[in-house]
């Protein structure tokens, strides 16, 4: 913890200790709870009607929920960067945003494995990849590098958890008779013996070390899905660096806006303070230079050859039906965050809070514009099809799930931090008495 303020170990636990929801927590976990339930409900009618209570026909046969996919996987990449990257360079500051982090990770590849179910239409087909799947099908690579990626986010998240177990049972008075049941279910054989720190730091530093070529991987195969079909706005080469570096950006702004609610409603301001935002902040800008780059790229270079199909796709995307979306996702998403946190006074919480936001929502709509135009712009002709298989607007169903989807995610999260601490006790305790001893 680099902050002048020395606090003792007790000082430190009973800070980071989980908090019990209070007027506003309930209220905030309530509404995510009924946008859940209509999301629910809006899956139970297309279980029982068929995707045709979708918008989704023969032409956008990928919409919404594959625009939510490859934003779910791309805000999962947030886990690597802080937690493998940074424990591994020995980055001490990034020690309160390493938990954030992973539980934003695991939450994410959670529901991006959900949506993808939902998607299908026929959920039960779900075990023919497994039954049946073909290693030549990008869509295997993608079930296989989601469930080690998985695999690998929850142990990241849950060997570091394992000594602050150990403080939350010993602290039983203030998490009640069932979470120190969990707690002990969960940490109990952990002593906090040397033989037992060392096997985990090793334990942590390899899967940091796996986690990275993992996560490359995950969005890069997510980037082959599309760049594999020869159709216009998807038959590039550069899909994977760009979709590597707009994860890495999203994934930033998530952590970001996350660091700004705890510090806020958790007043963990001795913990994530203004430092913090700060090197964030420098981190945001350096990625949000790096994506824009990519984004340059990506449509610079099919503009300079102008073949038919791609101008058509270019058009719709620069001064068409599409455009007004994708400047909004270019701007809010890239250009203005970058110059709010050129400037010093752009990196304090509020400011970073609300460049995070913009990061996040830009993100989102970014995805779907990297579905939806391609696929209404085909290689053969429309022709003598229904008027509204030439457009696609998500039915009241879709946007149903989708934002119980993402409410689910948040749900996940707020559930941990109500559970365990977000801020991890044991290695702040750790490194301020290590600080300590090197002053001495």
């Amino acid at each position: 913890m680099e902050n002048s303020i020395r606090l003792s170990e007790e000082q430190i636990t009973q800070d980071l200790l989980p908090q019990k929801f209070g007027k506003l927590g309930m209220i905030w976990v309530s509404i995510l709870i009924t946008i859940c339930l209509v999301g629910v409900y809006a899956y139970y009618r297309q279980i029982r009607y068929g995707l045709g209570v979708t918008a989704m026909r023969d032409y956008v046969s990928w919409g919404i929920y594959i625009s939510n996919f490859v934003f779910f996987v791309a805000i999962s990449l947030v886990g690597s960067l802080i937690t493998a990257i940074f424990r591994l360079s020995n980055v001490k500051w990034s020690t309160p945003l390493t938990r954030i982090a992973e539980i934003i990770a695991v939450s994410a590849i959670v529901f991006a494995s959900i949506i993808i179910i939902v998607d299908m239409g026929r959920p039960e087909r779900f075990t023919n990849l497994f039954l049946y799947g073909r290693l030549q099908s990008p869509i295997m690579w993608d079930v296989i590098v989601i469930g080690t990626y998985f695999f690998i986010s929850i142990l990241l998240l849950y060997f570091p958890l394992l000594p602050d177990l150990q403080i939350l049972i010993k602290n039983k008075d203030k998490s009640g008779p069932k979470l120190n049941w969990l707690y002990r279910f969960q940490g109990s054989f952990w002593k906090g013996t040397p033989e037992q720190l060392k096997i985990c730091n090793k334990a942590i530093n390899t899967l940091s070390i796996l986690i990275i070529p993992v996560a490359f991987t995950i969005h890069t195969v997510t980037s082959w899905l599309f760049a594999t079909t020869y159709r216009p706005g998807w038959d590039s080469t550069n899909f994977g660096a760009y979709f590597i570096s707009g994860a890495f950006l999203v994934g930033s702004g998530g952590v970001v806006v996350a660091m700004y609610v705890f510090h806020k409603f958790y007043h963990l301001e001795k913990y994530i303070t203004d430092l913090h935002f700060d090197r964030m902040g420098r981190i945001v800008v350096l990625l949000s230079f790096l994506y824009l780059y990519f984004n340059v790229n990506e449509y610079l270079v099919p503009a300079f050859k102008m073949k038919k199909s791609e101008e058509d796709h270019l058009a719709e995307l620069f001064s068409g039906d599409f455009s007004h979306m994708f400047w909004f996702a270019i701007f809010v998403g890239m250009i203005i965050p970058i110059i709010i946190l050129l400037f010093k006074k752009g990196r304090k919480p509020l400011p970073m809070f609300i460049v995070g936001c913009m990061i996040v929502v830009g993100a989102w709509f970014k995805r779907y514009l990297i579905v939806t135009p391609t696929l209404l712009h085909p290689f053969l002709p429309m022709q003598d099809i229904p008027a509204n298989f030439r457009h696609y607007f998500p039915s009241w169903e879709e946007w149903a799930i989708t934002s119980g989807s993402l409410a689910g995610a948040l749900l996940v999260i707020t559930f941990f931090v109500r559970i365990y601490p977000i801020v991890p006790i044991y290695e702040t305790i750790t490194e301020q008495l290590e600080s300590e001893s090197h002053e001495n």
